[in-house]
């Protein structure tokens, strides 16, 4: 009998390691962070611009129209580059793709430090958006591949937390940075931050198929064409000639003015129109983008909670969590009535969580849409669409508001989101029950 206990023993114990060993371990969670942790980085180097606008208008006499070409040097380089960044990621691979074009731009971060006047600010500003192109469609190429359809808008909502960090980061970092030292001091420090990630990204990252660190239960969990996918080679012409694509990038379009605007403008709205000084904003400043974090972590969880409780499709679940943040957008049409500086930040943190989770929300769009071999290109060429809104709506700011003020122009913010949750759903939305997935989303 004794005999026959302790084998049952042995039993039960070999039972339990089996069941640890037939549980995911959460690695892709640890490589969701990584990437999250360069979307931080990647971010704080993107607004440190915005921050020290103030600064730099002052020092080395910017007028607000030359600052928004210096904006406008960004915009421009970054959407045209997306594209061509998420097709030669798709092309060479993450681990390659990432850390050279962190590698790039990183050091063009620290170049700013060398800048005169307007016109150098300017082009280094476009070397930065040429690197950071990469950014978003390597990332959103990390959740497809390393995420079930089920999990993808969660992983993306995470993921895209890095861009409201960052930007949430920034301010008290390069304020302290600049009154320390110097605005050039700040340019070099938050730029070699991104070098460090390059090297990171190269050290930690690999994909699916060929990472050591992958049990068998959670390459199952993720899905097991992983290794046939990354192989495949991307076309162009297979993802823009596809109507999801358009209304996808359409939505971008309209969409990515906001998230510019609270980027490189609200600084420079807060010091001219509120009457803020620098050290004063840098108090507050964090507050919009703490908000937006809360709209990307909510939009991971929110998608499968609206295709629970209301019994609704994937595509719909997505499409309804877009609704709920256009209709928040209000925030920054209402500006104009705001009576104090503080209800501006909080109105202008409304607008931060609305668009949070509406961006999130299209990215997992993105990932229901296309498959794991080309989600980066078409991430970057709706990442372009999204940059010619934002930069001629930064081109028009700087044109109009010294004339009719910032408001009114904020206030254009809400008719944009709500125009794009139209498109959205004339062309995404599923009218049907029991319409099948996409075979994008069906190949994992």
């Amino acid at each position: 009998m004794g005999k026959v206990s302790g084998l049952r023993t042995q039993t039960r114990k070999v039972s339990g390691l089996r069941t640890q060993a037939g549980k995911p371990s959460g690695l892709r969670w640890r490589i969701l962070a990584l990437v999250g942790l360069g979307t931080v980085v990647n971010y704080i180097d993107r607004n440190t611009l915005g921050v020290l606008a103030p600064v730099l208008k002052d020092q080395l006499g910017v007028s607000t129209e030359q600052y928004s070409f210096i904006v406008a040097a960004f915009q421009i380089s970054y959407g045209v580059m997306q594209p061509a960044a998420g097709f030669l990621t798709d092309l060479i691979g993450l681990r390659t793709g990432y850390c050279l074009f962190a590698l790039v731009w990183g050091s063009a971060c620290a170049l700013h430090a060398l800048a005169g006047n307007w016109q150098a600010m300017a082009a280094f500003r476009g070397l930065l958006g040429l690197g950071e192109a990469a950014a978003i469609p390597s990332a959103v190429k990390t959740s497809t591949l390393w995420f079930p359809p089920r999990e993808r808008s969660i992983a993306t909502g995470w993921f895209n937390t890095g861009s409201s960090v960052g930007a949430m980061i920034a301010p008290p970092l390069v304020v302290w940075l600049s009154l320390t030292w110097s605005w050039q001091v700040a340019f070099v420090v938050t730029g070699l931050m991104s070098v460090g990630v390059a090297a990171l990204w190269w050290l930690l990252y690999r994909d699916p198929h060929d990472h050591p660190g992958l049990g068998e239960a959670e390459r199952a969990h993720i899905g097991t064409d992983a290794p046939r996918a990354v192989l495949a080679k991307p076309s162009v012409g297979a993802v823009v000639g596809r109507r999801q694509f358009w209304g996808i990038a359409v939505a971008r379009f309209l969409t990515e003015p906001a998230w510019q605007t609270f980027s490189y403008w609200i600084p420079l709205y807060m010091v001219s129109a509120r009457g803020m000084d620098i050290k004063q904003f840098a108090l507050f400043a964090w507050l919009p983008f703490l908000a937006a974090d809360l709209g990307c972590v909510l939009s991971g969880y929110l998608s499968p909670y609206l295709a629970r409780r209301f019994r609704i499709s994937l595509a719909n679940s997505r499409i309804a969590g877009i609704g709920i943040g256009a209709v928040c957008m209000v925030g920054p049409g209402l500006i104009g009535l705001a009576s104090s500086p503080f209800a501006a930040i909080c109105l202008f943190s409304l607008g931060a969580f609305a668009h949070q989770v509406l961006s999130s929300l299209l990215y997992a769009v993105v990932t229901d849409n296309f498959a794991p071999h080309e989600v980066a290109t078409a991430t970057g060429f709706c990442g372009m669409a999204g940059y010619l809104g934002g930069t001629l709506f930064s081109l028009l700011i700087g044109q109009l508001a010294g004339r009719i003020g910032f408001e009114p122009l904020f206030a254009c913010l809400t008719v944009f989101d709500l125009v794009a949750l139209l498109v959205v759903w004339l062309v995404l939305g599923e009218r049907r029950r029991g319409r099948p997935l996409p075979a994008g989303a069906a190949a994992h």
